[in-house]
């Protein structure tokens, strides 16, 4: 009987919050192994000193080329920040690397863009707003929910070192939202904002509101009204090691993709 390989992965931005979890999800996981983390400004490091892990002997590099190039994993999982993701992206693809990418700020260009190359090369990869299967879950019933509640409004609520807003998240849920809603202008014909900004985001006249507060870590609400009733989904994570089983779900089902996918939910048995 065969035992199959496990999978060997590269985490570029291993000292961030989801970095740091997802080097920790590896170590407690016989079916992975970190072959090296990419880290700029500590090249020739190790893993174990960067983290404080002591089983984790797996080298840092600073150039992600070289590391593709002399570790040859299996998979790079990415959260850094868009500029150095879409460039951590790239380079998996010229050396032939699938990818799991949590990095926001990738537009619908960017992804088809990738997608294109990777679907030449039979390379599977995910780019996924959000790991947290609850989360991906008030994704796809919010889509459900908008064919017969089409006056909606997001509410994503967040850590405050989050530099994006509104959150990958958030965004994705309206374009779920999108395929099964009608646009639709919401609130008072004669509605006046007397603080810019009160009502939040405009897509398709449903609004989305970014809260960044101390204490948070990664929320969504979505409210839908109708008439006499409403309904509310909402999601939290509490804790980074919610996110951890998506993403080594993600990582597990690269291996099996020829092509890019966007968002947890396309893959979602």
């Amino acid at each position: 009987m065969s035992i199959e390989k496990p999978i060997r992965v590269v985490v570029a931005g291993p000292r961030g919050r989801m970095g740091s979890e997802t080097v920790r999800m590896i170590a407690g996981r016989s079916d992975f192994v970190l072959a090296a983390a990419c880290d700029h400004g500590h090249d020739g490091e190790k893993v174990q000193d960067l983290l404080g892990i002591p089983e984790l002997n797996a080298r840092v590099y600073s150039d992600i080329e070289a590391c593709l190039t002399e570790v040859r994993p299996d998979v790079l999982v990415d959260f850094t920040h868009p500029e150095a993701g879409k460039r951590n992206l790239q380079a998996a693809i010229d050396y032939g690397v699938r990818s799991v990418i949590g990095t926001s700020g990738f537009t619908n260009d960017d992804v088809a863009g990738f997608k294109e190359q990777m679907e030449r090369k039979h390379l599977g990869g995910i780019i996924a707003p959000n790991f947290a299967i609850g989360a991906v879950l008030v994704m796809k019933f919010s889509q459900m929910a908008a064919k017969y509640f089409p006056d909606v409004e997001i509410i994503e609520l967040h850590h405050d070192r989050k530099k994006d807003a509104p959150s990958g998240t958030a965004v994705k849920t309206a374009e779920l939202i999108e395929t099964s809603r009608r646009p639709k202008r919401q609130g008072a014909p004669d509605e006046k904002e007397t603080l810019k900004g009160a009502r939040g985001a405009d897509v398709d006249g449903m609004r989305i509101h970014s809260v960044r507060l101390p204490g948070l870590i990664a929320h969504q609400e979505v409210l839908f009204g109708g008439k006499g009733e409403l309904l509310t989904l909402r999601h939290d994570s509490m804790d980074r090691t919610s996110f951890m089983t998506g993403v080594a779900y993600a990582a597990q089902t690269v291996m099996r993709l020829d092509t890019l996918v966007y968002g947890l939910e396309n893959i979602l048995d």
